[in-house]
């Protein structure tokens, strides 16, 4: 979506956009920041609802995040709209439900659509890496109702697809440079 001094732009969705969306764009930050692409992508984060809106990231997330070594956990929860998926290039959503909202956000518009993908499905280890093509085996493991575990369990995940993305964004960009 455009030339070389035009940011590659990446958005990860949850329900609220406190907990598992803010995370993964913590975590891609991070990682696009240590393969030498920090300048080059940028990486947001939305919700599908609104009920969180103007909220921080939860707390647990934090202190998993914090337990981590990450840092830049500043945050504020907002909702998705349909413009923001025109102006990305890379939608991640963490669970089937998500993909299915962010489509149907994106109506008409099917270049919006067609880059709405699993956040998981870059996780060589997911489980529907072998299975056929039900994309809920794929949903990213929500935390809100749990403890620090889950968080603890919902990071790793995020953490075991992060490269994956980035490999993905870099193939991408190689592409745009031709």
């Amino acid at each position: 979506m455009g030339g070389m001094g035009t940011p590659y732009r990446v958005m990860t969705v949850c329900t609220g956009n406190i907990c598992r969306s803010p995370m993964a764009r913590i975590v891609l930050r991070d990682r696009f920041a240590a393969a030498g692409l920090g300048n080059r992508v940028v990486v947001d984060s939305t919700g599908t609802s609104a009920e969180e809106h103007g909220r921080p990231i939860d707390e647990r997330a934090v202190a998993a995040l914090t337990e981590h070594g990450y840092a830049g956990l500043d945050h504020t929860a907002r909702q998705v709209r349909g413009d923001d998926l025109t102006g990305t290039d890379l939608v991640l959503a963490m669970t089937a439900e998500h993909a299915h909202v962010l489509r149907r956000l994106a109506r008409k518009d099917t270049d919006a659509a067609a880059r709405v993908v699993l956040y998981r499905s870059f996780d060589p280890a997911s489980p529907a890496s072998t299975l056929g093509r039900d994309e809920h085996l794929l949903d990213l493991d929500d935390p809100w109702y749990g403890g620090p575990e889950e968080f603890e369990d919902c990071l790793a995940q995020i953490e075991a697809a992060a490269d994956g993305i980035v490999r993905r964004v870099q193939v991408d960009l190689a592409a745009r440079a031709l």
